[in-house]
This record gives C-alpha cells, sequence and structure tokens, in this order.
C-alpha cells in the first residue's frame, strides 16, 4: 500500500523570463510534476513532506540551490527547488546567511529542515559533486543523478558520497534516483547511499545504484549504531561489489528490490543489524546477504525472494553468508503498510519504474507500474508558515488557562506565561534551540493528552520529551508539533522538553486536557 503524503510535494514551472544570471527563478504559475506518496520508514516519525506548502524557486546551478536555501526567512522555512541542467563544481560557490550552512565543493544541506530538491525539465544530474544532509529533517531528494563523486582524486566532493547522511539526520525520502560512480575505492570513490552519526527514518526507493565498489552503508563503525529504520524497496542495485547495504546496527526493511551482479557481498548484516528481507530478486551474483568481514553478527527475516545463479561461499571466521538457503534468525515488525509485488516480477517493474527520469512511475503491488497521482497545486509564495498545532484538538477544557508557568530558559522578548494564555499569537522560546517550559497547579492535577502549537516562524522541534516534572518520569516522547497521549497520570507540574530542533522553536500554546 502506498501512504500518500498529506500534501503532495509541488512542482511548479517558472514563468522564464524570472530567471536571473545566477541560475535562479521564483515560479510565478501553479501546476507541474507529478509525484506519487513518500513511503517506508519515512512515513513514520511525523512523516517526511520536505518543502511542501512553501516557496517554490527553479534553480540551474549548484550556487542557486545555495542561494535559495540562504534566502529562506529560516532554516526551516519550507521550500522545494526544481533543479534542472548539470551541477558541478565550476557552478557551485558557498553561500552565506542566516538560513544555511553551504559549501563549495558539494550541495549542502546542513543544519536545515523542510528542503524538496526534485529534478524537472530535462533532467538533473549532479556531475561529481554529491548531495550531503547533515544535521537536518524532512528533506526529499527526487527525480535526480548523481554520478562520480569521488573522494580521491580530482575533484573530490563529500567524502566520495553520491549521497551521505550524518549527524542527527531525521525523515528523508530519496526517490527515483539514479546513482553511479565508475569504478570502486582504488579508483577514488566511496558509497552511492551512506548514513551515519544518528541517522534514521529513511526511505530510499525506486532509485538506480550501479558501477560502484560500494553500495552504501548504515553506520561508520561497529561502535556507530545510533542509525537505523530505513527502507530499501523497487530499487536496482547493478554491478556492485560489496554494501548493497551494509548494516551496522538498527532496523532495515529490504523488500522488491533487484539485484543484479553484486560481485563480492550484497547485504551485509552485522553488529547486531536486523533486516527484513521480503520478495527481492537476487540475480548473477555472489553470497547475497549474511554477516561478511566481522565476527559481531547481524540478523535478517527471509520471505518469498528469487535466487537466479547465485553462488554462496563456505562459511568460517568473519564470512558467515546466510545461503545457499537461507532462512530467517530474527524477526522483525514492520510499523507501516505497504503490498508486496511478487518476487518474480520485480524485475520488470523495477526497470520500468526506477532511477530519474521514468515518469516517477511506481507500484502498486500488481506487478504493473501505475502513473504517479496528480499533484496538487501550491502557493508560490505563502510567506512564512504557521503550524497550529493539533487539528481536532482533544475534547474537554484546557487545563493549563489560568495555571501557572514556568522553565529552563526563555528567548529575549519571550515569556513563559505566553504558553498559557490562550493566545496563539504570543510564544515562549528557548534561549537556544534546546530547553523547557512547564505548565504547574496548586494542587494535584489529572492530566492524559497535551497539545503543543507552534507560532508563525518557528524552527523545527527535531525531538521532545514530555515528562512528569513531580517524580522525573517520561510521561511521552516523540518529534514535532500536535497532540500526545498518554496514561492519566496526577501531578502539580507537567514539562515539556526539546531536546533536539533545527531553528529556535516558538511554542504559543501548551495545552492540557483530562481526557
Amino acid at each position: 500500500m502506498r501512504r500518500a503524503v498529506a500534501v503532495r510535494l509541488s512542482a511548479l514551472l517558472a514563468a522564464g523570463a524570472l530567471t536571473a544570471a545566477t541560475g535562479v527563478a521564483l515560479s510565478s504559475t501553479t501546476a507541474s510534476a507529478a509525484t506519487g506518496g513518500v513511503t517506508g520508514y519515512a512515513t513514520q516519525n511525523g512523516g517526511t513532506t520536505g518543502g511542501a506548502g512553501g516557496q517554490t524557486v527553479r534553480a540551474t546551478t549548484g550556487t542557486a540551490i545555495h542561494q535559495a536555501l540562504c534566502g529562506r526567512a529560516s532554516s526551516s522555512t519550507p521550500i522545494t527547488i526544481q533543479v534542472e541542467g548539470t551541477i558541478n563544481h565550476g557552478n557551485t560557490s558557498k553561500v552565506s546567511g542566516s538560513s544555511c550552512n553551504t559549501a563549495a565543493d558539494r550541495i549542502e544541506l546542513k543544519q536545515v529542515s523542510n528542503v524538496t530538491i526534485v529534478g524537472v525539465g530535462n533532467g538533473a544530474v549532479f556531475d561529481q559533486l554529491g548531495i550531503h544532509i547533515r544535521e537536518a529533517s524532512n528533506i526529499v531528494i527526487q527525480n535526480v543523478t548523481v554520478r562520480n563523486v569521488k573522494k580521491s582524486g580530482s575533484p573530490t566532493s563529500n567524502g566520495g558520497d553520491a549521497i551521505g547522511m550524518e549527524s542527527d539526520v531525521r525523515n528523508v525520502w530519496v526517490d527515483h534516483v539514479t546513482l553511479e560512480a565508475s569504478g570502486g575505492e582504488s579508483e577514488g570513490y566511496d558509497g552511492l547511499f551512506d548514513m551515519k552519526d544518528n541517522t534514521q527514518y529513511v526511505t530510499l526507493s525506486y532509485s538506480v545504484l550501479r558501477n560502484s565498489g560500494r553500495g552504501g552503508l548504515i553506520g561508520s563503525s561497529e561502535s556507530d549504531r545510533s542509525n537505523g529504520y530505513v527502507t530499501f524497496h523497487h530499487n536496482l542495485y547493478e554491478n556492485i561489489d560489496s554494501r548493497a547495504p551494509l548494516l551496522r546496527g538498527g532496523v532495515a526493511h529490504i523488500y522488491n528490490n533487484h539485484y543484479k551482479r553484486l560481485n563480492e557481498s550484497g547485504i551485509n548484516s552485522r553488529a547486531g543489524a536486523r533486516a527484513k528481507v521480503d520478495n527481492n530478486y537476487f540475480e548473477d551474483s555472489k553470497d547475497v546477504l549474511g554477516t561478511f568481514y566481522t565476527d559481531e553478527a547481524g540478523y535478517w527475516q527471509v520471505g518469498g525472494n528469487v535466487f537466479d545463479n547465485v553462488t554462496w561461499s563456505s562459511r568460517g571466521g568473519d564470512n558467515n553468508p546466510a545461503g545457499p538457503d537461507p532462512t530467517s534468525n530474527t524477526s522483525v515488525s514492520i510499523p507501516y503498510g505497504y503490498t508486496l509485488d511478487g518476487a518474480n516480477c520485480v524485475p520488470n517493474v523495477v526497470a520500468q519504474t526506477a532511477g530519474a527520469g521514468k515518469g516517477l512511475k511506481v507500484s502498486d503491488g500488481s506487478c504493473t507500474p501505475q502513473n504517479p497521482d496528480p499533484t496538487d497545486p501550491g502557493p508560490t509564495d505563502p510567506g512564512e508558515p504557521t503550524d497550529p498545532g493539533p487539528t481536532d484538538p482533544p475534547a474537554g477544557t484546557n487545563l493549563s488557562i489560568g495555571a501557572g508557568a514556568d522553565g529552563s530558559s526563555k528567548a529575549s522578548g519571550t515569556s513563559y506565561g505566553n504558553v498559557v494564555d490562550g493566545n496563539p499569537s504570543t510564544y515562549w522560546s528557548p534561549s537556544s534551540t534546546t530547553g523547557s517550559v512547564s505548565v504547574k497547579w496548586g494542587s494535584a492535577t489529572t492530566v492524559s493528552k497535551v497539545g503543543l502549537r507552534t507560532a508563525s516562524g518557528s524552527g523545527t522541534i527535531g525531538a521532545y520529551r514530555v515528562l512528569n516534572h513531580d517524580t522525573g518520569a517520561v510521561l511521552a516522547s516523540g518529534s514535532g508539533a500536535g497532540v500526545v497521549s498518554f496514561s492519566p497520570v496526577s501531578l502539580k507540574k507537567i514539562t515539556f522538553e526539546i531536546t533536539s530542533a533545527s531553528g529556535t522553536p516558538r511554542i504559543a500554546e501548551f495545552e492540557t486536557y483530562a481526557n
């Protein structure tokens, strides 16, 4: 089952006459390319919508991409950047600004959120220039080609990764992309799709990864086990030596992929990783599943896979292939809905849908490629969005009205009392990106739900905890604004603690309810 995003990714056509010498233009018309909905683990943790609902710009250079990021009101203001043409070192410069942190030798999505990069028109090619996602959240990359990114030789970019994610990254959807190299590490290339240092809730779908020594990894070392919740589906891995992918810790869901010519090893689950491997088609390959190059075991649940001309090496030492008759040694629970194509039709379905320039076609589980859903037109420049918080607030009395409030810190010009005044235009902000605010009563009060509303221009809450301040117990945790439910508890003080964020959050109301 494909799960559509609440607001479709808008892809608006530029007016043409507005194109500047830098290669960036503000779109002035609505209409354009259609997209399918986000799938897999990127639907979890609040979902992934990228720049949906925000301004749309057109970029034909890397510098223009950076200018679009730096021209936003804040680092979390939603934006869709339509890219056409070849992006390379010659047209990619560092751009400075309060809403961005860019570099000259890569496309840098660093310390930002709510961004879509989508190829349009005649296509977008990132030539020898990688895309780097760091300390970022809610990112969509779609319909682009990234090729020949090197970590050694000349020119170098992004540590040799075509797309690389690291350092507290959350909710990334990479869809209908083509990632390719022209050799392995000895030729200067590294991974095509790497995740490390606390990267979570990622989906790679309908994409092509080929002609590389390394397909990609989750975790940079045996001790880097803070990554996971990654879905790989309907991708083609072709002529890859190893790491298709390499998993160190965490959970991965790998289904309906076509693996062709995995030369040394394929899915390498190790260091406690758990992979659910369903209805894939493995062809003309070696050691397509197992724990390789380490004695720290990983685990897998397998079902419905086809092994066509696959060879298996002998087990021993740090080489432990799952075959020649792979069986499950763990179970993995998947929290989202999905429908499997039969493994025998995977090569045909993937050939017609995977990669850039395929019209964003998808599969609905019927072994027949489907055209994407229509795109809902969006505004060209809506200004700073407001997240009103709960769209369906809990019934009953908001117990925060008339209660007291305090907290750990507050930004200049804000007040703790603004979260309990019933006025959504006033707000509390922490003095930095993290901090806490509390609602308190003179006597014990029963609470089972809280509602968080953020004000216009707010940064994105990356992670939070709701605490019983009386005891220190964690009542709930998650990300973003909205309604949070937990078992009823009697307390005198409840605290909302922001533990990570992109930009500075603005909490307009901290509502509390008994039911």
